[in-house]
């Protein structure tokens, strides 16, 4: 057996049966959604209890889970799936830190269908940050599952202790095995440091290449698992992949990079994507989002959007204050609250933004994910490591009172299986680009928008980054569907799936591309009652895609030239019905 040369570490070999399957560690549908699975010990947990808290968390941080919902009765399901699991650190060029490459191997594996799903993790998660869509799809067809971490994921090193995470999740010091992340040393003092935004390796122009070495992983193992069979190839295996968020644009890149026609066709979700001089970038967008729309949200016109009011009906002050204080500074025009918020308002409808993204973007804005997106992703761009990161932002760990202090062995220990990849939570804190004033977050904001707007050497790094991301064409053969809510206020789609699908048009390609009425980027998010009333998921829409494209691969059905988008209308205040989401 050809063992990959891009593999810098063993490969880890794991079977998973009876109380501890691939799809649910065994916890099933229920247990997914219930309380966080148990440590025995919680300062010491073992790989095993590591992992099964890995799934949950992936699943309950993607899908919809809430008793509204409709996972496992209107669509999908977490079926018993017994098998194997192999794991390794493996790394593209030119890099200094590895990515985490998983398959899993269903004991009933297709051998008449040799099918390879390739999927790398959603937004910064780590390895298994795609199962609730990749998993739950391709292993009850029998089909093996290929993961990244792409270079993120929540293996955070901690200089307290010099200490990180193995490549069974438990943790290690420094030296003492090989970790998911070793960053240059510093002093104890200096924090956390997370591998995507601190490696200096600009990890997010190198996600089509983490997606190629994980479907090569993938068939590599699949010889060793059944090796009466080998080889497994891309001649005689479909290879298929897929991804949401920032696994549906690493998918994407890897499309435009694979010239050896590894891909037997990619379905994209709500893809982070950016084509160069179509669209725009997620910083660029984010950091506009971060000043402006605490503004904009003031109007009338958002006063019943979901988190866009306290539970009094009352505008939060602290976007009042942001209007105040760009008016201050000569930013705003208007001598009224209500006409500044409606000047930046008509600000972002001039750039693009739709009141579709404004209002769903509410969640976003109260949440405060603007600033914690923009700091963590310009210190990635800015290939900078956690004690230089830009505007004089850092992650620190923090106790129940919020104040610095160092992280407890329990807390430190569950890290890589309860983490999101991108700080904060789980006792770290993002601290510092703030100010003395009533809006004190704005200085740190206008500085992070300086990066993409200004001209200092900095700034010139930081976009440089950004256009190394930029994705490539597609070959024209290549079976290709994209799929975006019309209301995701994260992505929009002016900015990612629009202009990247209408400029594949030009180009010759024809891609399938459904712009989802009614559907946001955060299907967990639904499970909020007044949030999910006012959308549907967008999972059930992947499935979908992801059956066609089988049925094309193994049943000789034709790939659609084109497909209308269901006609999908909210959920409203009671349990989700099929008739909600219009599905083929």
């Amino acid at each position: 057996m050809t063992r990959p040369g891009f593999l810098v570490s063993d490969v880890r070999s794991t079977v998973h049966r009876g109380d501890d399957d691939l799809l649910s560690a065994g916890l099933g549908l229920a247990g997914l959604a219930g309380a966080p699975s148990p440590f025995a010990d919680p300062a010491h947990p073992t790989p095993a209890e590591l992992r099964r808290r890995a799934i949950q968390t992936s699943w309950k941080g993607i899908a919809d889970l809430g008793p509204l919902g409709g996972y496992g009765t209107v669509y999908g399901g977490v079926p018993d799936v017994p098998g194997r699991e192999y794991q390794a650190f493996a790394r593209v060029p030119g890099a200094s830190q590895p990515h985490r490459v998983l398959l899993q191997v269903p004991d009933h594996f297709d051998r008449a269908h040799r099918c390879l799903v390739v999927a790398p993790s959603s937004g910064s998660r780590g390895v298994y940050g795609a199962i609730s869509l990749a998993g739950a799809w391709g292993l009850p067809k029998g089909c093996a599952v290929a993961y990244t971490d792409k270079g993120t994921g929540p293996g955070y090193f901690d200089y307290a202790d010099d200490s990180g995470v193995q490549l069974d999740g438990t943790r290690a010091k420094r030296g003492e095995a090989m970790l998911e992340f070793e960053p240059k040393p510093a002093p104890a003092d200096a924090g956390i440091a997370v591998k995507q935004m601190h490696s200096g390796d600009n990890p997010e122009a190198d996600w089509g290449r983490d997606v190629i070495q994980a479907a090569r992983f993938g068939l590599a193992m699949l010889d060793r698992a059944f090796p009466e069979q080998a080889p497994f190839t891309p001649q005689n295996t479909k290879v298929i992949a897929t991804g949401l968020s920032n696994g549906g644009g690493a998918v994407l890149q890897a499309a435009g990079l694979d010239d050896d026609h590894l891909f037997a066709g990619v379905v994209a979700l709500e893809p982070n994507v950016y084509a160069a001089g179509h669209g725009r970038a997620m910083i660029d967008y984010a950091t506009e989002a971060a000043i402006w729309l605490p503004c904009a949200l003031t109007t009338t016109r958002f006063a019943q959007a979901p988190f866009a009011r306290a539970a009094d009906g009352s505008v939060p002050p602290a976007w009042t204050r942001r209007c105040a204080r760009l008016h201050a500074q000569g930013r705003l025009a208007g001598d009224s609250p209500a006409e500044q918020g409606e000047a930046a308002y008509r600000q972002l409808r001039s750039h693009g933004w739709t009141d579709q993204a404004m209002a769903t973007a509410a969640s976003t804005t109260a949440f405060d994910l603007w600033r914690v997106i923009a700091a963590g992703y310009a210190s990635s761009y800015a290939r900078t490591g956690a004690t230089a990161m830009p505007c004089g932002f850092r992650y620190v760990t923090v106790g129940k009172d919020s104040q610095p202090a160092p992280a407890d062995a329990a807390t430190r220990a569950a890290w890589w299986a309860v983490g999101s990849g991108i700080p904060p939570g789980d006792g770290i804190a993002l601290r510092g680009g703030m100010d003395a004033s009533d809006d004190p977050t704005l200085a740190g904001l206008d500085c992070l928008r300086q990066l993409w707007t200004g001209d200092g050497a900095e700034a010139r790094v930081l976009r440089a980054s950004v256009a190394a991301t930029a994705v490539k064409l597609p070959r024209a053969d290549l079976p290709l569907w994209v799929l975006h809510g019309a209301s995701d206020g994260l992505l929009p789609t002016a900015f990612s799936s629009e202009p990247y699908v209408a400029w594949l048009r030009r180009e010759g390609r024809a891609p399938l591309y459904w712009r989802v009425p009614y559907a946001q980027h955060f299907d967990a998010f639904l499970a909020v009652p007044a949030f999910g009333a006012a959308h549907v998921p967008l999972m059930p829409y992947g499935y979908v895609a992801l059956d066609r494209l089988w049925a094309h691969l193994f049943e000789g059905a034709p790939w659609p030239t084109a497909l209308p988008t269901p006609a999908a209308h909210p959920r409203g205040q009671g349990a989700l019905d099929r008739a909600a989401l219009d599905l083929p």
